[in-house]
């Protein structure tokens, strides 16, 4: 038996709701002269109940003719038009950070190469271009065209998220890092905490990798890598810190322009190579590359991944290596700030006008052929001097430092107020 349809009465003393008194009201009558707009009560614009403008066309030419909806109407489209503006201005910025840090990573690897041949009396790639300079071109293109292979027995789903969450997050941190003044896609007062977060999140990209890899070598690599980076992890928070008493924000613009005299790394030298260590071990590079010690665990965490599954974690790597040095850059050698201060030819020139983030790609530069010098210097360390190194050693001297840089800017008056 059907449900008898439920009707609604209007109680007695309750009228329906009219027009404020501010807002003009257009009236619809119940029955137009073409028949629509037929509605069991008045209809009013800027009021409820409206009008079914929906179906009926005459709806809208009553409901448009309001001067409210006139008024209001300019205001929309400005909001609108510069809610596109901003959007289309942050998509430049993104673009304008992201290719050229592509770029970067596929010469750094060359540069490596190259570097690491002279260092050993080798030639390194010559052969692809001009001494070679196509040869990161044509990497990028075979792992491309080759075939991926997904293990059987692997997660699939967490198989295939891992490599693109570690170079996501390899992007994601450059939002708040400058590359020159006013050069940053997100200039926040929270800045340097978000760098610390995104770069904390990277181990999980590679955790991932090896569980959902369902290999035992694989998942040996992950544990390693995850030990190795939350230690030193540790060490790096305790040093950021220190460098946060001495310049009173986390804004990472304010703490360049903090450096305008002098630079951190003079008064904080022994923390300043701490931290130099630190990001080496961070970013998995030798002598710290345990997760990827090939001779014990078949190049460790990505030992199923080919193609550009592979490609990802590579290019998250090496996008990495960029991000820390960049960083140390800014935290102890005073950024896109030139070391001549007012006394620099290029400034009197004009050359830093037109390339305001010259110095910082110098510095940059500089602090990656460390990168590449310590590799073909030092041998890789087994796991237990690594660990030892930073328990014993790192991470006492670290905390250390927090008391001590706090008492003599306390006790000098210098202690800055956190903005």
């Amino acid at each position: 038996m059907a449900r008898p349809l439920r009707t609604f009465r209007r109680r007695p003393g309750v009228s329906w709701p009219s027009a404020p008194a501010e807002a003009p009201s257009v009236r619809v009558s119940e029955r137009s002269k073409e028949g629509d707009c037929k509605s069991p009560r008045s209809a009013y614009v800027g009021s409820n109940p409206t009008p079914n403008t929906a179906s009926h066309p005459s709806c809208w030419d009553s409901a448009l003719s309001s001067p409210l909806v006139f008024m209001t109407m300019p205001m929309m489209t400005s909001g609108v038009a510069a809610m596109a503006g901003h959007g289309l201005w942050l998509l430049v910025k993104i673009v304008a950070t992201v290719v050229p840090l592509l770029l970067g990573v596929a010469y750094l690897t060359l540069a490596e190469r190259k570097v690491m041949a002279s260092m050993q009396r080798r030639v390194g790639p010559n052969v692809v271009g001009v001494l070679g300079l196509l040869q990161p071109l044509a990497d990028g293109l075979k792992l491309l065209i080759k075939e991926t292979v997904l293990p059987s027995s692997a997660h699939l789903t967490l198989f295939l998220a891992a490599p693109v969450l570690t170079l996501t997050l390899a992007l994601a941190a450059w939002a708040a890092l400058p590359a020159a003044e006013g050069a940053v896609i997100a200039d926040v007062d929270l800045g340097l905490l978000y760098l610390f977060g995104i770069s904390s999140l990277g181990v999980y990209g590679i955790v991932v990798a090896g569980w959902a890899s369902n290999s035992q070598y694989a998942f040996l690599g992950a544990l390693r890598s995850a030990a190795q980076m939350v230690s030193y992890e540790v060490s790096l928070g305790l040093i950021l810190l220190t460098v946060v008493l001495c310049a009173g924000t986390l804004n990472l613009t304010e703490v360049v322009h903090r450096q305008t005299d002098v630079w951190y790394a003079l008064p904080l030298l022994p923390l300043a190579g701490l931290f130099f260590v630190s990001t080496l071990a961070e970013t998995n590079r030798a002598p710290f590359d345990l997760p990827e010690a090939e001779a014990e665990l078949v190049a460790g965490y990505n030992v199923e991944y080919s193609a550009m599954g592979f490609a990802m974690f590579f290019l998250g790597e090496y996008a990495n290596m960029i991000l820390m040095t960049a960083l140390t850059a800014v935290l102890f050698l005073g950024g896109w700030l030139s070391p001549l201060g007012a006394w620099d030819p290029l400034r009197v020139l004009g050359v830093t006008t037109v390339l305001p983030g010259l110095w910082m790609g110098v510095k940059v530069t500089a602090l990656l052929f460390g990168f590449i010098w310590v590799r073909a210097a030092f041998p890789r360390l087994r796991l237990d001097q690594l660990m030892r190194l930073m328990w014993k050693c790192y991470l006492p001297l670290a905390l250390a430092f927090v008391p001590l840089v706090a008492g003599i800017l306390l006790g000098f008056d210098g202690l800055p107020v956190l903005a």
